[in-house]
């Protein structure tokens, strides 16, 4: 057993004690049914902004846009390449290409090895670094570092502390040994989707979304959610972020529109009770980041609670920057919030996150 106390509201053990799932498990044949009922009109959309789009590293400095290349055979790149060069007498003519790619710079999946917790999952008083159902870092989630835990100074502000190589570790290579975006890959993550559409509710402002204002959108959007089902809400922040043709202004897309007020534990709870197997946004992070209210005592805090709480407590995946203005006006004109989602990732053994192509049936 990984843990002998595990976090407060969390599910960690529910669905087995080696489970790698979390609350995509809640996706079974009821739920593909329930999705395939919503498709009347046979239409598809896709969900995606296009792979290089925000555009550049002014919203996150550490993920970069994809860059294309072609295969090399020795020093000759394979685009507009002859096969007849090789192969005599041949007329095939090959471009072949690979991508340098950051698997959460544009619409994507968490996996649930992308959030953890510094946690005493022993109950010995020793903090250590763990995933959800227990997995632990540095043994299951694996990095070229073992960054250590930051200790504190006299004043309580976390003091600096020299990151370690990892023995027998490349200086970059990282996989997760458990927990990696491939188990929501084989999983399919196709069901039910419910759009809830926050921008059509409260505008384009820059607003924090608790429970009060998620329950009045529903309302007024006509929009409920059972068990199973994946819950999407609009902002308009990627409509913004597309608007901005790979030149993203960063302070106008971080003073506009809504996010999650992670800090709400009215709605953390009620993201526990709903059932739902998946939250998704087409914001970058779902909720608002930086939050806007920490502890003033200097208590232990998480930045991201609302990723916290679903990654690691609930094992509740998390979807990002998923284009969602068509589906809104489409859903909208004929009075539905509900459609068949399909949206595996891609099957990567050992990733934390995937670049995700969803798409909307109708």
């Amino acid at each position: 057993m990984r843990w002998r106390q595990r976090p407060e509201g969390s599910n960690w053990g529910d669905f087995g004690p080696d489970d790698q799932l979390g609350r995509a498990n809640l996706i079974g044949p009821e739920q593909v049914r329930k999705g395939a009922l919503e498709v009347r009109e046979g239409v598809s959309l896709c969900l995606s902004l296009p792979l290089d789009y925000p555009g550049g590293n002014g919203l996150n400095p550490r993920r970069h846009p994809p860059v294309l290349r072609p295969t090399r055979r020795g020093d000759v790149p394979y685009v507009n390449f002859p096969l007849g060069h090789v192969y005599t007498g041949a007329t095939d003519v090959i471009s072949d290409d690979q991508a340098l790619l950051s698997l959460q710079y544009s619409t994507q999946w968490d996996s649930l090895a992308h959030v953890g917790a510094l946690f005493d999952p022993e109950g010995d008083g020793r903090l250590r670094t763990v995933y959800y159902n227990g997995y632990r870092g540095h043994e299951h989630i694996l990095g070229p570092q073992d960054h250590g835990l930051p200790a504190r100074g006299d004043d309580g502000a976390p003091a600096r502390y020299q990151p370690v190589c990892c023995e027998g570790r490349a200086s970059d290579e990282s996989v997760a040994l458990a927990l990696g975006v491939e188990h929501l890959a084989v999983k399919g993550m196709q069901g039910r989707g419910v759009l809830v559409d926050l921008a059509r509710a409260y505008g384009m402002d820059f607003r924090d979304i608790g429970y009060d204002e998620l329950m009045r959108a529903m309302e007024r959007g006509g929009a409920t959610v059972e068990p199973g089902d994946m819950l999407l809400l609009r902002t308009g922040f990627a409509g913004l972020v597309l608007s901005m043709q790979r030149q993203p202004d960063a302070h106008r897309l971080h003073h506009s529109c809504a996010a999650l007020d992670g800090g709400d534990e009215k709605l953390l709870q009620w993201i526990t009770d709903s059932g739902i197997a998946a939250l998704i946004a087409d914001n970058y992070a779902v909720e608002r980041h930086p939050p806007r209210r920490v502890p003033e005592d200097g208590a232990p805090y998480p930045v991201l609670p609302l990723h916290e709480h679903c990654l690691f407590k609930l094992g509740l995946p998390l979807g990002e920057l998923w284009y969602l203005e068509e589906l809104a006006d489409r859903l909208h004109a004929s009075g539905r919030t509900r459609f068949l989602l399909t949206a595996p990732p891609l099957r990567l053994p050992g990733a934390v996150g995937s670049p995700v192509t969803p798409i909307a049936t109708l």
